[in-house]
């Protein structure tokens, strides 16, 4: 339910993580589950067209995307006060806080430090590492055996789209 392919276009409130970090997938599956219930959409850049809704790949490559109901996008730390605050009641109040002064630079210095070491989080792989102009990188997307997970990650899409019905997308394991 993460990460499934957009059809046609997923409405806002949406919130676009990296679909190629098993990290970011972990933690967008949390957000989905406990803050946006029914208040919005979580999805991989992947799966989007991001033209649609203002993004670039490279945007989405460097951090987490919220695009908010009036289509407005935030990125990084806003885009996680913007989440909260489109959500339940109980997660608004958190979210205003992340935006007040002090607390926003505060909340970015912890957002880059989990950017930075996402590789090392629970659930991170070597793809999670984060250069410059790639999803995924690292030895895992680059080393052996990287065209035939692509293969299956394609195929995977292939068949979700085909037969319509969304399904849960994991890394290193097809469909």
């Amino acid at each position: 339910m993460v990460s499934r392919p957009a059809t046609p276009r997923p409405p806002a409130p949406l919130l676009v993580f990296d679909g190629d970090c098993a990290a970011c997938t972990r933690l967008a599956a949390l957000a989905e589950r406990r803050v946006t219930r029914a208040s919005g959409s979580v999805v991989a850049a992947q799966w989007l067209d991001l033209g649609h809704y203002g993004l670039t790949t490279e945007q989405c490559e460097q951090a987490l995307q919220f695009v908010d109901a009036d289509g407005r996008t935030h990125a990084a730390q806003d885009a996680v006060a913007w989440l909260l605050l489109s959500s339940g009641p109980c997660w608004r109040p958190l979210g205003a806080l992340m935006l007040l002064p002090g607390l926003r630079q505060l909340a970015g210095w912890g957002y880059r430090w989990v950017a930075r070491n996402r590789s090392r989080l629970p659930g991170g792989t070597p793809a999670c590492r984060h250069e410059a102009g790639k999803y995924g990188a690292g030895p895992a997307a680059d080393g052996p055996g990287a065209d035939r997970r692509k293969a299956h990650r394609i195929a995977a899409c292939r068949a979700m789209v085909r037969s319509g019905t969304p399904r849960r997308w994991r890394p290193g394991r097809p469909g």
